[in-house]
């Protein structure tokens, strides 16, 4: 059975029942395993046995019920930057409208400012998306167009800060005069400050020139047919100005009842907490820029004899380039001379600097602590490791946790609740005392503390600083939904080699026989597999080269399947298996239970003879990595269901997962089937997480409910994992769950404040108990607490 996952895109659903007549018709079909319609991305999800099944029938069947299928070639995706949102409720509106236009997805970032659309390049374009956007009243442009959003950004924290100046600096002899009359002070200077014209003119400025972004917005958003933030505080505001401006005008007293402090106060305090947001909301990206800040502006590239410098964007594939000690590497590579260490800790997280020699590779932005090197450029741009971490922490960024939803749904229909609640807590206040200017101001105290900033900065500032944390630590998470499903899974599936292992023999045992010593077997050794490019005699020459220089053999003959022949200064040599030196007369039985002895503990041992006698056994094997063992405790000690995966016969499978503490093993699993365990585990019930770094763990990884790909793996295999594991620790596994668990909770004591905070308040507020500018305090304090919570994400370890 070949098993093929699909999707597939459709026009002309338009509830949950298209969508459940599409699922019950495609999973009717000969050799389908499973089928998911997404509603709001209009696409099929289909996995099936293309031995019974072909593409072109399953399309059929959709369209035979009525439906379009979408040329998926047809499929694109566009980042947007969107200008103007001021809470939940405004990105809420956004996605509303884009999904309802025809074949587009759309998800819109409220702290990044961004929205993610799919969309059919067919039915629709990015210009009539970006028009849709702009009629609500916001504006919107292609990210990659867009000058430098940072910047935008920063003119826009400038001008808060400008406004929140000016409406401070106009709002505080209100204040003054406020306090002093608490305080029971009175002489000719509160008289000045109380005099109702002179509270008149202080607060018109801020009502009018600093308050007209909230008027502005709310005009928008009312004609779009949409509500948000800007409506509450316009509304409780305009209120509360124009009830004192009645008094004023037609009291005829200098002694009236004016409540111009209020309103402008309000719009202080919001300002205030706008700004105190913004600030904030800054750092959570943090972690973006930091990247983007490591990498090199220069590099030395050899131009024949010499040795020019130029801009980092100018180097070109191929490229021969040169770093000395202290300096950056500019770009992916591989080295051609010379040797170092690099301090890699901006990829990985891990402090101590890695050993490179001629042909290991070296990552753009690691930084080279001692010796020279040269390396050819393979990777340049925006195909570098650096850019595609970036890429990745970006999208993560921009993703919603599936917890979001509840916040989105509430954002939706929250403003027009308010209203309402704040409509009846005026008519239920005139009932009951018949006082109209009472009524007004508990009617504004509602308006203004249920603005809904808390809600739709709970879920995203915690995601933002949850992935920038997990890629300070060589965690690369590439969704929020992955950064919510991790810390549930309770099966975690590690593929042996690689993983669990180096995924390189080095030599374990060295057995003397006959009298000579292991230093010399070794150095004999070295020197005939020195011509070696077999993996096995590449570890062997290493062993023997480490601590002294290994001359050439005089001869070397590689024997397919067998072993090695080499002539040496000393006579003859073999290196191989028994049958090899069977073959040429050699009697091997006096050292047939070393050489099992060997083999039981599931490692590869060779003999090795001279001048047809033998003198020794090596054996190699795929050393278990120093960190496996601490964290397959650590995952064990979470109830974690672990099980190795490997393609080595059962003995040498139980053998490894033995020393490492694994008690479920897959052994003799052929590529292709290594998915198939993971369908095994998932239809028990369990929630399954798939380690590998191969290409043939793809597989497996895209059919896991979380694939972790290790960095130091295949592309093929990062890009199939939902986590990436930079480091290649295994110990990177529990401390991804610990930080999933820890953003969670971050995610959840934020939506539990926002929620609690209206739930108290607004009612609070509807019987007169808070007092408009209390109101507009704890509103402003609402949004900075919940992002300040996601920042304490930014001191949490997840390795302890």
């Amino acid at each position: 059975m070949a098993k093929v996952k699909k999707t597939i895109y459709i026009n002309g659903m338009s509830c949950a029942s298209c969508a459940s007549a599409i699922e019950r018709k495609t999973k009717k079909l000969n050799g389908v395993i499973s089928s998911d319609v997404n509603l709001a991305e209009e696409s099929l999800h289909i996995d099936y046995d293309d031995s019974n099944l072909n593409e072109d029938e399953i399309k059929k069947a959709i369209e035979s019920l009525g439906y379009e299928v979408v040329n998926k070639g047809s499929e694109t995706k566009v980042e947007l930057n969107i200008g103007g949102m001021s809470c939940a409720a405004c990105s809420a509106a956004i996605e509303k409208k884009l999904n309802r236009m025809p074949n587009v997805s759309a998800a819109v970032n409220l702290i990044t400012e961004k929205a993610t659309v799919t969309f059919d390049k067919n039915a629709v374009s990015s210009s009539d998306i970006i028009s849709a956007i702009e009629k609500l009243g916001y504006t919107a442009s292609i990210a990659s167009e867009t000058v430098d959003s940072e910047t935008a950004k920063a003119k826009e924290v400038k001008k808060l800060q400008r406004d929140l100046i000016i409406s401070a600096v106009l709002t505080a002899p209100m204040l003054v005069a406020m306090l002093l009359n608490l305080l029971n002070i009175s002489n000719s200077f509160t008289s000045f400050l109380h005099n109702p014209y002179v509270q008149f003119a202080l607060a018109t400025p801020v009502q009018f020139f600093v308050g007209i972004r909230f008027y502005r917005h709310a005009y928008l958003s009312l004609k779009a047919k949409t509500s948000n933030m800007d409506v509450l505080v316009a509304l409780g505001t305009s209120a509360a100005y124009f009830l004192s401006l009645y008094n004023l005008i037609f009291a005829y007293s200098m002694h009236v009842s004016v409540y111009f402090e209020s309103s402008a106060t309000i719009i202080t305090l919001i300002l205030l907490g706008k700004y105190f947001e913004a600030k904030a909301k800054g750092k959570t990206s943090e972690a973006i820029k930091k990247l983007v800040s490591l990498s090199a502006k220069e590099a030395t590239v050899k131009r024949g004899d010499a040795e020019v410098k130029i801009p980092i964007e100018k180097v070109q594939i191929g490229d021969l380039i040169v770093v000395k000690p202290g300096e950056k590497i500019p770009v992916d590579g591989i080295i051609v001379s010379g040797s170092s260490a690099i301090d890699e800790s901006m990829l990985t997280g891990e402090s101590i600097p890695t050993e490179k020699y001629p042909g290991d590779t070296v990552i753009g932005a690691t930084i080279n602590t001692f010796g020279s090197i040269t390396f050819k450029a393979t990777k340049v741009g925006k195909d570098t490791m650096l850019s595609q971490i970036i890429k990745l922490v970006e999208q993560a960024q921009g993703t919603k946790a599936p917890i979001q939803k509840l916040a989105n749904k509430v954002a939706s229909v929250f403003v027009p609740s308010v209203v309402g609640i704040a409509a009846a807590t005026f008519i239920g206040w005139i009932i009951y005392s018949g006082n109209i200017q009472q009524s007004i101001i508990n009617a504004v105290s509602v308006l203004v503390i249920a603005c809904p900033c808390a809600l739709g900065l709970a879920t995203p500032t915690a995601i933002m600083v949850g992935t920038g944390k997990g890629a300070q630590n060589g965690i690369l998470i590439k969704g929020g939904e992955y950064l919510e499903i991790v810390h549930k899974i309770n099966a975690l599936i590690i593929d042996k080699t690689g993983t669990i292992t180096k995924g390189e023999p080095e030599v374990t045992d060295i057995v003397p026989l006959s009298g000579i010593k292991s230093d010399e077997l070794l150095h004999i050794a070295a020197i005939c597999e020195k011509k070696s490019e077999h993996p096995l005699g590449v570890s062997i020459y290493r062993a023997g080269s480490k601590n002294c220089s290994i001359e050439d053999p005089v001869s070397f003959l590689s024997i397919s399947g067998k072993g090695i022949s080499a002539v040496i200064d000393k006579g003859n040599v073999l290196i191989g298996t028994a049958a090899l030196l069977s073959e040429n007369g050699i009697d091997i039985s006096a050292f047939a239970n070393s050489m099992s002895s060997l083999e039981n503990e599931g490692k590869t041992a060779m003999y090795v003879s001279l001048n047809n006698a033998v003198i020794g056994i090596i054996a190699l094997a795929d050393t278990i990595k120093d960190t496996s063992i601490q964290a397959i405790k650590d995952l064990q000690s979470m109830g974690i269901k672990l099980y190795m995966l490997t393609g080595d016969n059962e003995k040498t499978a139980k053998a490894i997962a033995g020393k490492v503490g694994i008690e479920n093993v897959f052994a003799q699993v052929q590529p292709q089937n290594k998915a198939d365990k993971v369908v095994q585990l998932k239809n028990e019930g369990n929630t399954v997480a798939m380690v590998g770094d191969g290409i043939n763990d793809a597989p497996a990884l895209a059919e896991a409910d979380i694939g972790m790909a290790m960095g130091t793996g295949t592309d093929i295999a990062i890009e199939a994992g939902d986590i990436v594991l930079m480091r290649g620790d295994l110990r990177t596994i529990p401390a991804a769950i610990r930080l999933s668990s820890q953003t969670l909770r971050k995610i959840k004591q934020n939506l539990f404040w926002a929620f609690f905070y209206n739930i108290l308040g607004i009612p609070l507020a509807a019987f007169g108990q808070l007092n408009p500018i209390i109101a507009g305090a704890a509103m402003a304090f609402s949004s900075v607490c919940v992002v300040s919570n996601s920042l304490l994400l930014k001191f949490y370890d997840p390795f302890k």
